[in-house]
């Protein structure tokens, strides 16, 4: 049997080890590839988005992380222990994509079999099931049937039973796609709070903009295949500026690529990776070449931007 010193440097280790950790995981069905090689580290406590179209892979990385289905090659951890590991899965929460309670129970009840599935403590339950209503903005419909919510209430139901146990590491797929703006404001200060205590949260969606609202990094997947990865600043390479010209033939436009990456539509050129303090530089040298300029607009580079860019690269290459 280990000692005390082994068994708490064991504990300090696994503390120490990412929430998720994956190598070259796949999963084929016939011929048909609905996940190639993925490879991605999640730390613990941070906010990490899977991103990617309808149909790209992303829901079967969830299922393949949470032991749903098997991988068909390819290794994964989480939270120091080999996929599939029975003590894990007791600690992870997950919010599915697409799932259903039963319409003639109330939240509380439907809350109260999955403290029992979850095997808490009894005497936990009235504690986590309070909470779980609060959290998600339910208080109040305690005696109302499950059939008698909306979309959006389920789904905040949904999200509720995940969090039941305070969960180290929660798995949501699409958790917001029934929910209005204010119900999507919620989710994202329900996710400040679980980043806060330390939860890691691995976010399932294709509602670019709100994943860039709550996310550390993120990771882009397009037919089964990771097409990038990273933090926020990281894939969206800082800044850029679009500027409104004319009078520039092809080479002379070409010629401001020495700026940064360069996207050219008609009137309007978009210089990539520029930082504000250059802008007065690249004005200056359009007119020097004889070019009129009649617009500027400093901007960020938006997470949708980017990923229909990638998109655009990727059928390019196929």
């Amino acid at each position: 049997m280990l000692d005390l010193q082994e068994r708490q440097a064991a504990a300090t280790a696994a503390a120490a080890s990412p929430a998720i950790h994956s190598v070259d995981l796949a999963k084929h069905y016939g011929k048909t590839v609905a996940l190639a090689n993925l490879t991605m580290t999640v730390p613990r406590g941070e906010v990490f988005g899977f991103l990617g179209p309808n149909g790209a892979g992303k829901t079967t990385a969830v299922k393949l992380l949470v032991g749903l289905i098997p991988a068909t090659s390819g290794e994964g951890w989480m939270l120091g222990k080999p996929l599939g590991d029975r003590q894990v899965r007791r600690r992870i929460g997950y919010l599915p994509e697409l799932f259903r309670y039963q319409p003639w129970l109330t939240a509380p009840e439907v809350l109260r079999v999955h403290c029992e599935l979850a095997r808490l403590p009894r005497s936990s339950w009235k504690t986590e099931i309070e909470g779980a209503m609060t959290l998600v903005g339910l208080a109040g419909r305690e005696r109302d049937r499950v059939g008698t919510y909306s979309k959006g209430m389920q789904q905040r139901l949904g999200l509720g039973v995940a969090l039941l146990g305070s969960p180290d590491l929660v798995f949501l797929d699409e958790p917001t796609s029934a929910l209005d703006p204010v119900g999507r404001h919620d989710v994202r200060q329900i996710l400040h709070h679980l980043r806060e205590r330390g939860c890691a949260v691995f976010l399932n969606s294709h509602l670019l903009t709100e994943v860039e609202m709550v996310c550390d990094r993120v990771a882009m997947v397009d037919h089964g295949r990771v097409i990038a990865s990273g933090t926020l600043d990281d894939l969206l390479g800082g800044k850029s500026c679009r500027i409104r010209v004319t009078g520039l033939d092809p080479r002379q436009r070409g010629s401001l690529r020495a700026f940064g990456d360069l996207d050219d539509d008609g009137e309007w050129i978009t210089v990539r990776g520029l930082e504000p303090e250059r802008v007065p530089e690249v004005v200056d040298e359009i007119v020097r070449q004889g070019g009129r300029v009649y617009a500027v607009e400093p901007r960020h580079l938006s997470l949708e931007d980017r990923f229909l860019q990638l998109l655009g690269e990727g059928e390019k290459n196929s």
